[in-house]
């Protein structure tokens, strides 16, 4: 045997001990039957040495290529952080958006980051992990309009701004019926009435909203007025991290690699970079 080859089987030899004893270290996905009851074929498989995920890379902040054409962004910050978080080694691939579902059936990958919300449709045929973020409705004003309670009495009689045949305005319908909403066809339009004044506020999606505030094209008018709405039922359950579905090792090691980067700052960390303004 060459040196080449022996110095291979001892590398490999090497991440799949660390592999096992990394799992030690970590909550189990299913559970394990007591030692005299176990059977040979029915011990957990051992943790994932690398986890393959992939992504798109234009849709800035959370997956892009930067000036020095590195892959960056909130999802590629959080697949990192995830698999450092259970010592899997990370494997970040770039494809076309319509490509990153059809991937992970085929077996190309294990996990897909790329800001996909749970749908009915999707829960068919994939799984997807707990929230990672989620996209609340938000208010935005004037700098200069007084401060008022964000509440429907604080904002009774007071004109709103609102895309039309969203779920923001079905949101305000349900829950602001005394402001005086005004719909606009587009966006684009109802932020052009709040610019210029002619509504007190906007209501909109809040991730879209600080890119609008934080950039040129709000002129610096405005700012984020009160904390965000996140009803599931008018705003979805929140953005996830596919898997195949069944593959229930995986989504539990995603599972607990999130809750621990919440738990010790990381993802707060993570979020300020990409979202000053707190959006979440």
């Amino acid at each position: 045997m060459s040196l080449a080859q022996t110095m291979r089987i001892v590398s490999i030899a090497f991440l799949v001990g660390a592999a096992v004893c990394f799992s030690g270290l970590l909550p189990r996905a299913t559970a394990q039957a007591p030692a005299e009851q176990s059977a040979p074929g029915d011990r957990e498989p051992a943790r994932r040495v690398v986890i393959r995920f992939v992504t798109e890379s234009d849709f800035p902040p959370f997956n892009y290529f930067d000036e020095d054409d590195v892959l960056t962004g909130f999802n590629v910050d959080i697949a990192r952080a995830v698999c450092l978080e259970v010592g899997a080694a990370c494997d970040i691939q770039v494809r076309p958006w319509a490509d990153l579902l059809p991937a992970l059936k085929k077996g190309e990958a294990d996990a897909v980051i790329a800001s996909h919300a749970p749908s009915p449709n999707l829960l068919k045929l994939i799984d997807f992990s707990e929230p990672y973020y989620f996209t609340p409705g938000r208010f935005a004003a004037r700098r200069e309009l007084a401060h008022v309670e964000l509440t429907p009495e604080g904002l009774e009689g007071r004109k709103v701004a609102v895309a039309k045949r969203t779920a923001h305005e079905a949101y305000l319908r349900t829950f602001f019926r005394d402001s005086s909403i005004r719909t606009y066809e587009t966006v684009e339009l109802a932020r052009d009435a709040l610019i210029t004044g002619a509504v007190d506020f906007l209501f909109d999606d809040g991730v879209s909203l600080a890119f609008w505030l934080n950039g040129t094209a709000s002129k610096g008018c405005c700012e984020f007025r009160g904390g965000p709405f996140a009803e599931a039922k008018f705003f979805g359950d929140g953005i996830g991290i596919a898997v195949n579905r069944g593959d229930t090792q995986l989504k539990g090691m995603i599972d607990g690699a999130l809750r621990r980067l919440r738990q010790t700052g990381r993802y707060e960390e993570l979020l300020l970079r990409y979202f000053p303004q707190r959006v979440f």
